[in-house]
C-alpha cells in the first residue's frame, strides 16, 4: 500500500534528524527512514562517547571542498550557538575540552535523547532496520522497499559516506546522486590514520603508543595542525595526522615538525659541552625517551661542528615521511568529496536539476576538520533543508 507524506528523509544521522525536526516543527508531515536497527550510529561513537557535537569556532575556513565558500550560508543561518542553544534547553552538561571543541560531560546518549525527544514533539515518523530498493520520480518521488511503496514531493539523502562501513555505511546517497545526473567529486578517506612505507614500518612501528605533539603540514597546503601524533602498529596517528590526512594527496610526503617552538642550537649553547652526549641528552628531555633513541639511531650526528648540530636539529623541525596509503575507510571518521556543490542551493541543499530533492551532511563534498565542525556541518545544512521543505 502507497502511503503519502510531504517529505521523506532518508538517513537517521545527524543531518537527517535535524533536517526532520525542522521540517515537522513547520507542520509538514516527515518520514525518517534508516536502514540501521538504531538512529544515530555514528553519534554514539564520536568523541570516544562523548559526541564533540561541535566547535564554537566552526567558520567555512574549517571545510574542505571544491567550492570552498559553499558551507558559509548554512553555517550562518546555523551556527554553532544555535546548537548550543538547544543542547542547554535539555540541559546536557557539557565542556569545553580544546581548540573550541564541546563535548558531552556524560554520554553521547544525551545527544540522541535529546534529537528522538525533539523528533517526538514536531511528530516525525521514524522507521528502523528499512531498506529503500528503488527511488523514481513522477511528479512525486515514489521509494519502493522491501514490502510496500511510499510517496513524497520532497525528498532528502542523508545517508553519509563510506567511512566506518562496521556500522552501516554505504554508497546509496552517491549512488541515488548519480541516478538523478548529478556530479559527484571523488571520494576518499579523511580523518583517518597514515599507513608507514615497509622500510618506515621496520623503523618506527615498535614505537607503537609513543605519542608526542607536533605540527604536520604537507606540501603545496597552508594549513598546518599542531597536536599530538601517535605511532601505531602500521604507521601515525593522534589529531595532527588525522587532520592532515584530510589534505593530504597520496603523492607529496607529509611534513612533521617533531619540536615545534624549540630551538635546539640555542639550548645546546647553554650546555657546558657541545657533543653527541649532551645532543641526545637535549632530545630525551623535549621528546620521549623511546622516540628520542631511535631518532638517533635513524638520523645520527656526522660530527660536532655547529653545521653538524644546525642540519640535526633542521632535520627533527622537517621530518618527512612518505605514506604508502591511509587505513582507509574502515578507520576514516569522514569521507571527503560527494555530491558538487555546483548541483546544490547553498541556502536550501535542494538539487538545481531536480526539484524537491535534496543532498545534507557528509554524502556533499563539505568535510570538516577534527573538532566537532562536521557534527556543525551537519545541523547547518539539515536545518537548511528542513526550512525549505
Amino acid at each position: 500500500m502507497d502511503q503519502a507524506y510531504n517529505a521523506i528523509i532518508l538517513g537517521a544521522g545527524a543531518a537527517g534528524l535535524m533536517c526532520a525536526i525542522e521540517a515537522g516543527k513547520r507542520g509538514r508531515r516527515v518520514l525518517v527512514i534508516e536502514h540501521a536497527d538504531r538512529i544515530g550510529k555514528k553519534i554514539l561513537i564520536s568523541g570516544g562517547g562523548r559526541c564533540n557535537f561541535t566547535n564554537v569556532q566552526a567558520g567555512a575556513e574549517n571545510f574542505i571542498s571544491r567550492n570552498p565558500h559553499f558551507a558559509k550560508s548554512a553555517l550562518a543561518r546555523y551556527g554553532p550557538e544555535e546548537f548550543i542553544k538547544l543542547v542547554e534547553k535539555y540541559r546536557i552538561s557539557y565542556h569545553e575540552k580544546k581548540l573550541g571543541q564541546l563535548f558531552c560531560d556524560r554520554s553521547a546518549n544525551d545527544i540522541i535523547a535529546m534529537l528522538e525527544e525533539e523528533c517526538r514533539a514536531a511528530r516525525v515518523d521514524i522507521r528502523l532496520s528499512t531498506e529503500i530498493k528503488e527511488v523514481v520520480k513522477d511528479g512525486v518521488f515514489l521509494l519502493r522497499g522491501e514490502t510496500d511503496s511510499l510517496t513524497a514531493q520532497q525528498l532528502v539523502v542523508a545517508t553519509g559516506g563510506l567511512s566506518i562501513p562496521k556500522i552501516g555505511a554505504t554508497s546509496f546517497g552517491y549512488n541515488l546522486a548519480r541516478q538523478f545526473g548529478l556530479k559527484i567529486q571523488p571520494t576518499r578517506a579523511a580523518l583517518v590514520p597514515l599507513v608507514f612505507s615497509a622500510l618506515d614500518r621496520k623503523q618506527w612501528c615498535d614505537l607503537t603508543g609513543v605519542s608526542t605533539e607536533v605540527v604536520a603540514s604537507t606540501h603545496g597546503r597552508k594549513e598546518r595542525f599542531r597536536e599530538k601524533m601517535l605511532f601505531t602498529h602500521r604507521g601515525l596517528s593522534g589529531p595532527a595526522i588525522l587532520q592532515i590526512s584530510s589534505y593530504w594527496d597520496g603523492k607529496e610526503p607529509v611534513s612533521i615538525d617533531l619540536l615545534p617552538d624549540v630551538d635546539l642550537s640555542a639550548l645546546l649553547r647553554t650546555r657546558p659541552q657541545r657533543d653527541q652526549s649532551s645532543w641526545k641528552s637535549l632530545l630525551r628531555e623535549h621528546l620521549p625517551r623511546r622516540l628520542a633513541d631511535r631518532w638517533l639511531e635513524t638520523h645520527p650526528l656526522t660530527g660536532n661542528s655547529e653545521r653538524d648540530f644546525a642540519k640535526a636539529a633542521h632535520d627533527l623541525h622537517a621530518w618527512e615521511v612518505m605514506p604508502e596509503t591511509t587505513e582507509g575507510y574502515d578507520k576514516a571518521e569522514v569521507t571527503a568529496g560527494g555530491v558538487d556543490t555546483d548541483e546544490l542551493h547553498a541556502r536550501t541543499m535542494e538539487t538545481r536539476k531536480v526539484p524537491g530533492l535534496y543532498f545534507v551532511g557528509e554524502v556533499v563534498d563539505v568535510t570538516g576538520q577534527l573538532g566537532g565542525f562536521n557534527f556543525q556541518w551537519a545541523w547547518a545544512s539539515g536545518f537548511c533543508a528542513g526550512q525549505a521543505l
